[in-house]
């Protein structure tokens, strides 16, 4: 893309694109060869105020229409998702830079997500029963929306975390605001164009670009009644914080150390499979990356000849490019902090054994970082401890499943924990001791589907109700408990009956 293609963005407010009180604009580049791709906005308080009154001025017709209307306009939206699914993958992939395999599956996922909201007159039902309270007294509970919610999103998914969110709070007749990443703000922008395709109407759905002052209007806005956000544990603990004083509901899933853990009887094949993809899939920046791999006793020999090959073997480049299995990482500033943990490693010790700054790709233009390996790991070791939050993977050796365990239990986050095993026994165990909210059991990358919540524990999670499935119906609307009692009109004066 030339300089003069470049576009600047605007906002997607009221069914409109809009040009919000702004601080300026930044460029959006693409990873891979740092082209600058774009221009995104960032709304003052200002415009985000003016986005949450529109949002708010719609709220009581769009409360008003029945749930399966709003679960029509999520069927339109899944349709025509499914038939501009790979435009928007390739939108995904220019501006974050993954494989357009992972992009597809990103988009594969968002709209899983729409499908489970479509069911909304059935989600959404209450509950009750005669003579609840009382004889005579009849006792239900009906759910109702709330008003205006929002979403503060990350780079690393750009289409598919926000769908873990706004399809049911608009199912459930809340309206809403996505405050996507200002890296990544086009596939978002891209969804906006087909929310205004299907004609949902005007100020149920809105897009306001933006950095922290966004953010943080957002927080403090009385109007907004709750507030999502996915990105680093110390952000969303301020979210969650800053959200919950101002009295808001606040879901924040924060950082993660995922451990993987390989027994000795693991097929070794899928296996190693496995972790390649949950290493170093999205170059390793998604919250459920294994970052440490664990081998009990002789899965050791038995693993990582294996991973040492494959990992070699992986190509990295545009993920545009055919035959490429990662891509680059999101910017050249990241790409300088995780090289600096690379260093930080060999620093305290560890055995560099695949080094990913001398992949040739890290020697060309884009932001790129080869998958990295290290051996002979210690857990009071930075790169063991910090979320690197790139394609590195650290290696743990212990000799049995009470210490792999151990180290899952130690560490401050609980994200997801996956174990490699032909044993049930042991995968029972497994899945009852360890503290995180998703579990895998022979599967590198324990994504829930979008009807389950996608969970999360410790310093992973702040707030009671997860994303996606039941837990974001219950998140997005409120339980209202009717009692009801009619008296017997039979014998006022002049009244026949029926």
């Amino acid at each position: 893309m030339t300089e003069t293609a470049v576009k600047t963005l605007k906002h997607y407010v009221g069914g409109k694109w809009v040009e919000l009180d702004a601080a300026g604009t930044l460029d959006v580049t693409n990873p891979a060869n740092g082209q600058v791709i774009g221009r995104v906005p960032l709304a003052t308080a200002k415009g985000v105020d003016e986005a949450v009154r529109v949002a708010q001025a719609a709220f009581p017709a769009w409360r008003a229409t029945p749930p399966i209307n709003r679960a029509r306009f999520m069927f339109k939206l899944k349709d025509l998702m499914e038939r501009r699914f790979d435009d928007l993958a390739k939108v995904i992939t220019r501006e974050h830079g993954k494989t357009l395999d992972d992009a597809r599956g990103e988009v594969r996922r968002a709209i899983e997500n729409v499908e489970t909201a479509s069911g909304i007159p059935s989600l959404m039902m209450g509950y009750g029963l005669e003579d609840g309270a009382a004889a005579g007294i009849d006792e239900e509970v009906v759910r109702t929306p709330l008003g205006v919610f929002a979403a503060v999103c990350p780079f690393n998914f750009p289409a598919m975390v926000p769908f873990w969110f706004w399809p049911y709070a608009v199912a459930c007749g809340d309206t809403y605001v996505v405050k996507p990443s200002e890296q990544v703000p086009m596939s978002m922008a891209f969804v906006a164009e087909m929310v205004d395709e299907i004609g949902l109407p005007p100020g149920v759905f809105n897009v306001v670009n933006g950095d922290r002052v966004a953010v943080e209007a957002l927080l403090d806005h009385p109007l907004v009644r709750g507030v999502s956000f996915v990105g680093s544990t110390p952000v969303a603990k301020a979210v969650y914080a800053r959200g919950a004083a101002n009295g808001k509901r606040v879901q924040a899933q924060g950082g993660a150390k995922n451990h993987l853990v390989v027994m000795p009887d693991a097929n070794v094949e899928k296996t190693v499979d496995n972790i390649v993809g949950s290493s170093f899939g999205a170059a390793g920046q998604r919250c459920l990356a294994n970052s440490i791999l664990v081998t009990v006793g002789e899965a050791h020999e038995r693993v990582i000849p294996e991973l040492k090959k494959a990992v070699e073997a992986l190509k990295v480049g545009d993920g545009l490019e055919p035959g490429v299995g990662m891509g680059p990482v999101i910017s050249e500033k990241a790409k300088q902090r995780i090289v600096g943990y690379i260093e930080k490693g060999q620093q305290e010790g560890a055995k560099l054994v695949v080094d990913g700054r001398k992949n040739p790709a890290a020697a060309g233009p884009g932001c790129f970082v080869g998958p990295t390996i290290f051996e002979d790991v210690r857990p009071d070791m930075t790169i063991a401890k910090e979320e690197i939050f790139g394609p590195v993977l650290s290696v743990i050796h212990v000799d049995t499943l009470d210490e792999a365990i151990k180290l899952i239990e130690d560490s401050p986050y609980g994200n997801a924990a996956s174990i490699f095993t032909q044993d049930g026994g042991v995968a029972r165990r497994f899945r009852y001791q360890v503290p995180t909210g998703n579990v895998g059991i022979n599967v590198g990358v324990a994504a829930p589907m979008a009807y389950f919540p996608f969970s999360g524990a410790k310093e992973s999670f702040f707030g009671t109700l997860h994303g996606q499935g039941r837990d974001a119906i219950d998140f997005f609307t409120e339980k209202k408990v009717v009692i009801t009692r009619w008296f017997d009109n039979l014998r006022v004066a002049g009244h026949h009956g029926f």
